[in-house]
């Protein structure tokens, strides 16, 4: 594991903003025990790092119309790095994928996929999936319940590191 330099209220402010991004920098600070200015020098050190990579809203699936979801199992056709990466380019193209992992195991790729209905995905798959000529084989699974997506990141694994003096006291 690389070596990550966070403390205590890094880790406070990683969570916080997990929960929920739109916290002002004085409800932050208020949360995490520090005063604004050294809060909002943390995070922006945060982000700077990349321990942050952006900030956005996590739209309701079924209310923006998207109300089935999709797992892909993808093999790939004849293994060689150049059809992975075209096929890596292609999925990461598609709108309709939300995620995609290289895999190891029966299927090369799994990727979620989410659209309207049962007839938008036959067109996805037959108008954009199966024309792709590294695909050897595909098999759906349709999510029937989603029990949990779009969690927070565990980070308990950094209360270690975390237990360092804090500079900021």
């Amino acid at each position: 594991m690389p070596y990550i330099d966070l403390d205590a209220i890094d880790l406070r402010i990683l969570n916080a903003l997990q929960s929920d991004g739109r916290l002002t920098n004085q409800e932050l600070a208020d949360q995490v025990g520090l005063s604004p200015s050294p809060c909002l020098r943390r995070v922006r050190r945060l982000e700077r790092e990349g321990f942050i990579r952006s900030y956005r809203a996590v739209l309701d699936r079924e209310s923006v119309g998207l109300g089935l979801t999709v797992f892909v199992e993808i093999k790939v056709e004849k293994h060689s790095r150049d059809n992975a990466q075209a096929l890596q380019e292609a999925l990461a193209a598609m709108p309709e994928v939300v995620a995609c992992q290289m895999v190891s195991g029966t299927a090369d790729f799994i990727v979620e996929i989410v659209v309207a209905n049962l007839k938008a995905y036959e067109r996805l798959l037959t108008e954009k999936l199966l024309i792709l000529p590294m695909i050897g084989d595909i098999r759906s699974n349709f999510a029937l319940t989603r029990v949990k997506s779009d969690g927070a990141l565990p980070l308990s694994h950094l209360k270690r590191e975390a237990e360092k003096p804090d500079p900021d006291c």
